[in-house]
């Protein structure tokens, strides 16, 4: 069986974890560890690699939480420049000194486009430092001959993505020899389970299903935050950054910055327990199924004229396809009303958001600027309702700039 070939149900024996791990290591042809999430396997990975006070190289169109994953592991987060049409690492608009001062870099994979991971290991090679892989939302994109995941010293994944399980994640390992040392870091990390967690995890898809069944859902999202249970407002979480510095002075720890990391996900370091576990093995035996139909959602939507171009090396399972509307925030209305919700939202920029006092801006922030401001992330498998409430909204494609879109469509990008 060929690398990223394995199919449904591909595993059947051992351990749920053990099972879940080998399903995933006969995707990618690497050793892998089950984490309780995929910001906790990043976690794990900085702290197995780099040392405290290194600077990571990373994209600044990425979700807060992965940059306080970065801090927690006592390292300075040097935001990149980027490629407009995909917010993948523009590799040639990095300065010669952003290179030499950085001792790890970060890719984003944003939306399952890849980032350009063959030169960015080139890159890391000649540099000697590691290249880690966040793939959260690319459990089954490709980029040059290997999936993406099977490129650097480390990869994370999400199994709440694609996959649906609303819980867990995984590691991959290039070394198989570092499992042991990995799985002792893990453990040392780990929060003891609870029943009452497991309970109210078996319980919220039936509970979600009736207030989509119900049409409540402005409703239920009220009783969230009058409980108190809403995590954040707008795009981005509050900063707290007086609370951020001193929370730095005990990094590289999780406990002081649990405040952010605990953001949309508060169980992300919790140990997983047997109804966990067996539901992620279930959607997990049908994630080529859903794969296929975001493949096929991505194309349609990549023919829109909202979509930006392609290449030509196929069409990758996007977990988000973002098209380029003038007007986002009357597109997001419209789509709203019919009940697709659009998140996966990064604006503002993190440099624009975390300032100086907490990383390295970007040598040239415009294009992500662009890209934060105009990106519509869209469902692929809500693909035909998307192009049919645009259509009659109106909503009209916006163009890249001219001064933005030297560089064109990378490699294994947005097709």
């Amino acid at each position: 069986m060929a690398i990223g070939e394995a199919g449904p149900g591909s595993v059947r024996h051992g351990s749920r974890p053990k099972r879940l791990e080998e399903t995933m290591r006969l995707r990618l042809g690497r050793e892998c560890v089950y984490v309780p999430s995929c910001r906790f396997g990043l976690y794990v990975a900085l702290r197995h690699w780099c040392p405290p006070g290194g600077r990571v190289l990373m994209s600044p169109v990425n979700d807060d939480v992965i940059f306080f994953v970065v801090l927690a592991a006592g390292l300075r987060p040097v935001q990149a420049p980027l490629n407009p049409f995909d917010a993948s690492i523009d590799v040639d608009a990095v300065p010669d000194e952003v290179w030499s001062s950085v001792s790890a870099v970060l890719t984003t994979n944003l939306y399952g486009n890849p980032d350009p991971a063959p030169r960015l290991r080139s890159r890391c090679d000649a540099l000697g430092i590691p290249l880690f892989e966040d793939a959260a939302h690319a459990i089954g994109s490709r980029v040059g001959d290997r999936p993406v995941g099977a490129w650097g010293e480390a990869s994370v994944f999400s199994l709440s993505k694609h996959v649906g399980a609303k819980a867990g994640g995984m590691l991959s390992l290039a070394d198989p020899d570092l499992r042991r040392a990995v799985e002792e870091t893990r453990a040392g990390l780990l929060t003891r389970g609870r029943i009452s967690s497991e309970l109210a995890f078996a319980v919220r898809p039936y509970a979600e299903a009736a207030v989509r069944g119900l049409r409540l859902r402005r409703a239920a999202w009220a009783a969230i935050r009058l409980l108190g249970l809403a995590d954040r407002e707008e795009i981005r979480m509050p900063l707290r950054p007086d609370e951020l510095a001193l929370a730095a002075g005990w990094a590289p720890g999780l406990d002081a910055h649990h405040p952010w990391l605990r953001v949309d996900m508060h169980d992300y370091r919790l140990e997983s327990g047997r109804l966990r576990l067996g539901r992620i093995g279930r959607k997990l035996d049908r994630l080529d199924d859903v794969l296929d139909a975001c493949r096929a959602g991505t194309e349609l939507l990549l023919a829109t004229p909202w979509a930006k171009p392609r290449d030509t090396h196929g069409t990758q399972p996007l977990f988000r396809v973002p098209l380029f509307v003038e007007d986002r925030d009357a597109a997001i209305a419209a789509l709203a009303d019919r009940g697709v919700v659009v998140g996966y939202l990064y604006d503002p920029p993190l440099d624009d958001y975390a300032g100086a006092r907490f990383t390295d801006p970007s040598p040239a922030p415009e294009a992500a600027r662009w890209f934060a401001r105009h990106a519509l992330p869209v469902d692929p498998l809500r693909a035909r309702t998307v192009v049919e409430v645009l259509e009659r909204s109106g909503a009209r494609p916006v163009d890249v700039p001219g001064r933005l879109s030297r560089s064109g469509p990378t490699p294994g990008g947005l097709g």
